[in-house]
């Protein structure tokens, strides 16, 4: 468990009867993520920012990379951290994709892309960068020594590995970022289906149930996700999963076989039978709860659940299926009560043109739901969805006296993929309008005093936040925008040049933008003069996603045209707010800025 204690992060070892074995101190490291390597290890991985500087033949496509890098900790104290590939000069001491953990031989072994270093001369003892195409190795995490298993492709094609419970490559794919043609081959790697996606937007799945198949996803002329499953000697490809509202996939840990998936509407299903009577249990159990099983022991014998929801701000539960009992055993925000989580609920309406949506409505704790003000909070992606689940951010507002409406708009992805593509081309346009549309709709059911509403979002939904007081005028007092787009022209232009000028990204970005003669209507920055409310601007410098200077742009706009705006930068923070310490400089700021303009009292 990672865990903060009198203000220090702590990562916690436990054994299986939940005992303290160990405990490192993590400081102020961006933690993306960690698990078990076998009994002994874990990989912990963080990630970290850095500048790139070309020279020579080298050119870079960005000034900055957000790297993943991997530690290898194990369970006795005495023992030595290592960093994964940290005892190689040639291969950079990063990881480029996580291809999973095999037992081979009795030994513990983790599958991860490398970028290899070559020598800059014969003679000399130092190492230079070639290319940016990781290879596939194999690492005994006993020794951190690594082995190379498989090459990548040629320049210009992305390249993929799927590995059987052996640890060997039984199937691969080759995706052109020139022409999307795309190849999937066998173990042998004999070709066993190939075609042509003009966005790139193709990909391997997993090997299915008995690992004698291999999943794939591609896309119809209509923009449409399809699956199919193919046998990995060759054969035909079927359609897997058509009908099937997938949220999630299970896969094995230890062979790459899928086990199961999470229908969102029908909950999780799996092929063991066992495994789908305890999940159907479980699911049962915490019904009352956004609920999700993170992680289960081989024989499912127990399995880790974690909620969140009305009156729960984030809780962790051992399900013991022998014994028929759930124990928690943490909890997220212990400061934050049960009686001081806001109720949370799924407010459905309909667009202006008839379109059926849904947004996620947090109200005030002990405050009654009547002519509220509010604040409207759009997700980023802008392809994800709110549910109704603890929102820390929502949360806060809620917090000070502010309903608090999270839209999913159109081209979220809680409602299929006709919902999802119909927010191709509407940046700014009905999607924006779905926002306020929801206002207007609570409104009309007297919770909300729609006269008294701010809009607050990061990233896509920074961009929303500005485009509510540019593109659209009357609606909101204040707009707070976190790493926002302020200009859609310079995102597709950065997109672009950090694909290396792939063509395929330049369709895929056209499709999801519309036309190019339509960006600068919807375009923040170059409508700055019309913006009809004050505006908060807040970026980390070290955003590697949505680059610092689209608000410092916008700042320069809003001053020279007379607006009201406040700039805050977020010395060393990303663009996911992963330090604790600006994070909460962003909240701070935020809301004292929706409490100065919108007053909740």
């Amino acid at each position: 468990m990672l865990l903060t204690q009198k203000g220090n992060r702590v990562l916690f070892f436990l054994n299986s009867d939940m005992k303290l074995i160990r405990q490192l101190a993590v400081g102020d490291a961006k933690v993306r993520g960690f698990d078990w390597i076998g009994d002994n290890r874990l990989l912990l991985v963080t990630s970290q920012t850095e500048g790139l500087r070309g020279g020579g033949s080298v050119e870079f496509t960005t000034g900055k990379h957000e790297f993943s890098v991997g530690r290898l900790i194990p369970v006795k104290a005495d023992e030595e951290i290592q960093t994964v590939f940290g005892n190689s000069r040639e291969l950079v001491d990063a990881i480029f994709g996580n291809y999973g953990f095999r037992r081979i031989d009795g030994r513990w072994v983790a599958h991860f892309g490398a970028i290899e270093l070559e020598k800059t001369s014969s003679r000399s003892s130092q190492y230079s960068f070639r290319h940016g195409r990781p290879f596939l190795y194999a690492l005994d995490v006993e020794k951190n020594s690594p082995t190379r298993i498989a090459a990548p492709g040629r320049a210009g094609i992305d390249r993929d590995w799927l590995l059987d419970e052996k640890g060997q490559v039984t199937a691969s794919m080759d995706v052109s970022a020139d022409n999307g043609d795309w190849k999937l081959s066998g173990p042998q790697g004999d070709m066993i289906a190939s075609g042509n996606e003009r966005n790139a937007r193709v990909g391997m799945v997993g090997l299915g149930y008995d690992g004698t198949t291999v999943i794939y996803s591609t896309r119809d002329d209509e923009n449409f996700m399809r699956w199919f499953e193919v046998p990995l000697h060759g054969g035909e490809s079927k359609p897997f999963l058509r009908d099937v509202d997938v949220d999630r996939l299970y896969f094995d840990e230890t062979s790459g076989r899928l086990v199961g998936y999470l229908d969102s509407e029908e909950g999780p299903i799996f092929k063991n039978p066992a495994y789908q009577q305890a999940a159907v249990g479980i699911r049962q159990a915490f019904a009352d709860f956004d609920m999700r099983m993170i992680d289960w022991t081989p024989g499912f014998e127990k399995v880790i659940v974690r909620t969140s929801g009305n009156k729960d701000s984030g809780s962790w539960f051992v399900v013991d299926l022998a014994k028929g009992s759930a124990n928690a055993f943490a909890y997220e925000r212990v400061a934050i009560g049960p009686n001081e989580v806001g109720p949370i609920s799924t407010f459905e309406y309909t667009a202006t043109d008839g379109l059926e949506m849904d947004g996620i409505l947090t109200l005030p704790p002990s405050r009654e739901a009547k002519n509220l003000p509010v604040i409207a909070l759009p997700h980023g992606g802008p392809h994800s969805s709110d549910g109704a689940n603890f929102d820390w951010w929502a949360q806060a507002f809620a917090s000070r006296g502010y309903a608090v409406f999270q839209p999913n708009f159109r081209g979220s992805t809680n409602r299929g993929q006709d919902f999802k593509l119909a927010g191709y081309g509407e940046w700014g346009r009905a999607m924006q309008t779905d926002i306020s549309d929801g206002l207007e709709a609570l409104a009309a059911n007297g919770v909300i005093d729609v006269d008294r509403a701010c809009i607050v979002g990061a990233s896509y939904g920074g961009y929303a936040a500005l485009a509510g007081v540019t593109v659209q005028q009357g609606i909101y007092r204040c707009a707070v925008a976190v790493a926002p787009v302020s200009d859609i022209q310079a995102m597709y232009n950065e997109d672009v040049r950090t694909s290396g000028g792939a063509r395929v990204t330049k369709s895929a970005l056209l499709d999801q933008l519309g036309p190019r003669d339509r960006w600068d209507a919807v375009s923040p920055r170059l409508l700055a003069a019309r913006a009809d409310a004050p505006i908060m601007l807040i970026h980390g410098r070290d955003d590697t996603v949505v680059p610092y200077s689209h608000s410092t742009r916008m700042a320069d706009k809003l001053k020279d045209a007379g607006k009201p705006y406040e700039m805050v930068e977020l010395e060393g923070e990303d663009h996911w707010l992963s330090l604790s310490e600006t994070r909460q400089q962003m909240l701070e700021a935020a809301v004292s800025f929706v409490e100065k303009h919108n007053p909740a009292k």
